[in-house]
């Protein structure tokens, strides 16, 4: 990918990609699944991470549920070329989400990371896809829960949000870019 499909934003301790690709081929120690809390990967990033992985990514995600939505999990990552997969259930059995559940499966995601001393993580964006919420809201959510885990905690030390379409690359973007670089001194 060249340099014009991505926009990238240093601040102290942290640094925060947005591109456009498939997040399944991102080389990074995690990558993120938007997740429900239950861990079926049927549809949207779930199942492109479940038909690119292996079915053992899901098998050993179930084994780990249900948990509170908000909260998140960590597995192997099969035959994906990170080493773990986190899932962020960013919703319930309902299949729906909000505000308050993107920003605490963003937040459980960073500490997951933190906890396993992970560098570099790669989001899709949680919750609008089968969940519905919209790209430009979430956007912001997630970069600030980014953001303030970065005030607190070295790791990790960068994220990557790896986005499918134009529209939620957009989205994304307009959020970082409106992001003050002093927001981000820890």
């Amino acid at each position: 990918m060249n340099n014009r499909n991505q926009l990238t934003k240093s601040f102290r301790n942290l640094t925060i990609t947005v591109l456009s690709g498939d997040i399944t081929e991102q080389p990074v120690d995690a990558i993120v699944n938007a997740a429900n809390n239950r861990f079926w990967m049927g549809g949207g990033v779930a199942g492109a991470i479940k038909r690119r992985g292996g079915k053992e990514i899901e098998d050993e995600a179930m084994k780990k549920g249900p948990v509170e939505p908000g909260l998140a999990i960590t597995t192997s990552a099969g035959k994906l070329p990170a080493r773990y997969c986190i899932h962020a259930a960013v919703m319930g059995q309902d299949l729906a989400t909000n505000s308050a559940l993107i920003t605490k499966a963003t937040l459980s995601s960073l500490a997951e990371a933190s906890r396993l001393n992970l560098e570099t993580i790669a989001f899709p964006a949680l919750g609008t896809g089968v969940g519905g919420f919209p790209l430009d809201k979430a956007g912001r959510l997630m970069i600030d829960a980014v953001i303030a885990h970065s005030h607190k905690n070295n790791l990790p030390k960068e994220v990557r949000f790896v986005l499918f379409t134009a529209d939620a690359q957009k989205a994304f973007g307009k959020a970082l870019e409106s992001t003050p670089q002093e927001n981000g001194i820890a």
